[in-house]
């Protein structure tokens, strides 16, 4: 069937999509599997960002990398307009790697400093046979350069001559160079002054409405996914513990470790004091999962028996909000 205009048109989709790493420990050492992403299923849909927040280690930037098959998945489905990416060899799979591309996080190391800038994003252009000729691809990086805000005398001038911001503007334009539907920011922001990453967001939600590019924003900061996001997903430990509209999950949060993210952001405010759930010890280690639910260890809300025992499936509480949690925090009895 095919979707009415009221529909969602999703770019590109997951079903329970997992990554595991193998492990050596020493020479003599028995390998052991970290589950850095287990059994993920979201989809992005056009002109949409989903927000991906969690704790450092939690595996959002694997997740990101896996969804674009820049990292070969262990096992689930990678479905871009129809095609399961998953499931074609390496040679097939580049044809459809224009369709997405990716924002590193930091714009220092992600970019050569033996290339110019024109070289740096006419690269792609040369990698997919667009703009063949030397002056067509003059006249491309320079729309991009002014797509992005950077003046087309910067074509000359290497990386380390320009400012952070400079540098991740240059970045999204090498990623905006063969025309995606789909990007992933893997925390754009992250290596970036306060000043700078507003301008940086304010850039990428207008090339999103202007191009109609959807977006996995990768990020820690709860605020800034909030304000680029129209639905949030929340990783722990590799699973998406809650999912839903943004404004829902950061005013109505339902998972014990999605309100201890929302309470661990500071407010200027002194006199809006407030009761903090802030989350106790660190992410557990991948290669030793806790049994049941991983956040079992650190949650006040943990049913002893069911779950340091059983993993809670996410699931929809009211159509569009959903919450992996046996006993997810009850807003209306609040």
């Amino acid at each position: 069937m095919q979707p009415t205009n009221s529909e969602p048109r999703p770019i590109i989709e997951c079903r329970k999509l997992t990554k595991h790493f193998t492990v050596s420990q020493g020479l003599f050492g028995k390998p052991h599997v970290v589950r850095a992403v287990e059994e993920v299923t979201l989809q992005v849909n056009r002109g949409e960002t989903v927000g991906l927040v969690g704790e450092s280690g939690c595996g959002k930037s694997t997740f990101g990398r896996t969804l674009l098959m820049l990292l070969a998945p262990t096992s689930g489905d990678i479905i871009l307009d129809g095609c399961n990416l998953a499931k074609l060899p390496e040679r097939l799979v580049r044809p459809w790697r224009r369709r997405m591309q990716i924002v590193f996080q930091d714009p220092y190391s992600s970019l050569d400093p033996r290339m110019t800038v024109e070289r740096i994003i006419a690269e792609p252009l040369v990698i997919n046979g667009i703009a063949t000729s030397a002056s067509e691809r003059k006249d491309r990086v320079a729309s991009l350069l002014s797509q992005v805000g950077l003046h087309t005398d910067c074509m000359s001038r290497y990386p380390h001559e320009f400012s952070g911001g400079q540098r991740q503007r240059i970045g999204i334009a090498r990623a905006l160079a063969v025309k995606p539907e789909f990007i992933v920011c893997d925390e754009p922001l992250s290596a970036l002054d306060v000043s700078i990453q507003a301008q940086i967001v304010n850039l990428l939600l207008d090339l999103r409405d202007s191009l109609g590019i959807g977006y996995l924003f990768i990020s820690h900061d709860l605020d800034v996914v909030r304000f680029m996001s129209e639905r949030i997903a929340v990783m722990y430990l590799g699973r998406i513990v809650e999912l839903g509209p943004a404004e829902e999950v950061a005013e109505r949060p339902r998972h014990p470790y999605t309100q201890a993210l929302l309470d661990s952001i500071p407010v200027p405010d002194p006199q809006r004091r407030r009761h903090l759930s802030l989350l106790s010890g660190d992410v557990p280690n991948p290669m030793q999962p806790p049994a049941g639910c991983a956040f079992h260890p650190r949650c006040s809300r943990a049913i002893t028996g069911t779950c340091d025992h059983q993993t809670p499936t996410l699931e929809e509480s009211n159509g569009i909000h959903s919450v992996a949690c046996f006993n997810p925090i009850d807003h209306a009895r609040a």
